[in-house]
């Protein structure tokens, strides 16, 4: 019995997940109760709270999921066999597109977010921390190497996760969509210029 009911407990958080996330894109987390979530599951509120102790929890859980496959998507990047330069571009213009289609066309995940910024910031920074040390990954191979140069690897990777903000944060690439700045392509290269190994560079003409 022990055994079954391992299986059965993920089984049943994983799909609370599944439907809270249905229910929050269909009517909005602010919208979305524990009642709703139990009466898609045909389960008693109660239950539900078996493993969720509250909303926030189950928030909480669809958000790292989310997010998870972002990362999951990130770590597939840097595990394939090309340059180091060609890593970074697709990686950081993957997570860009990722989360410009989940949360910047769909109003009620974006509501989503603005709400995990606000009521759970550690999972947000979390998220950060991983894509931030897979970045790390490609910068560290691409040092060892000598197509790239950074002497700090951890510092290089938080300096591009920085510059590339505008294009990673939910709220910013929704805000400055329609605004003068640079393109993603465009500020890649530019990253990609300063990670560039200047050695044989000494002493060329300018």
């Amino acid at each position: 019995m022990a055994l079954v009911s391992e299986h059965i407990e993920p089984d049943t958080r994983e799909r609370i997940l599944v439907v809270a996330e249905r229910l929050f894109r269909e009517i909005g987390y602010q919208k979305t109760t524990v009642a709703d979530i139990a009466k898609a599951l045909r389960m008693s509120p109660a239950n539900v709270y078996r493993f969720f102790d509250s909303k926030k929890a189950i928030h909480e859980g669809v958000a790292k999921g989310l997010m998870g496959e972002v990362e999951d998507a990130a770590r597939a990047i840097a595990a394939r066999p090309q340059s180091a330069a060609s890593q970074l571009r697709e990686l950081v213009t993957t997570i860009h597109r990722m989360n410009a289609e989940r949360y910047v066309g769909d109003s009620k995940l974006h509501e989503m977010v603005e709400i995990a910024m606000e009521q759970s910031w550690d999972v947000c920074i979390a998220h950060m921390q991983r894509l931030t040390e897979t970045i790390g990954q490609v910068i560290a191979a691409g040092t060892a190497s000598g197509e790239f140069e950074a002497p700090d690897v951890p510092l290089a990777a938080m300096c591009v996760c920085t510059a590339m903000i505008r294009f990673f944060h939910p709220q910013m690439i929704a805000q400055a969509a329609n605004k003068p700045g640079p393109s993603i392509d465009q500020l890649v290269d530019f990253i990609l210029a300063g990670l560039a190994s200047r050695k044989g560079s000494v002493g060329k003409p300018m």
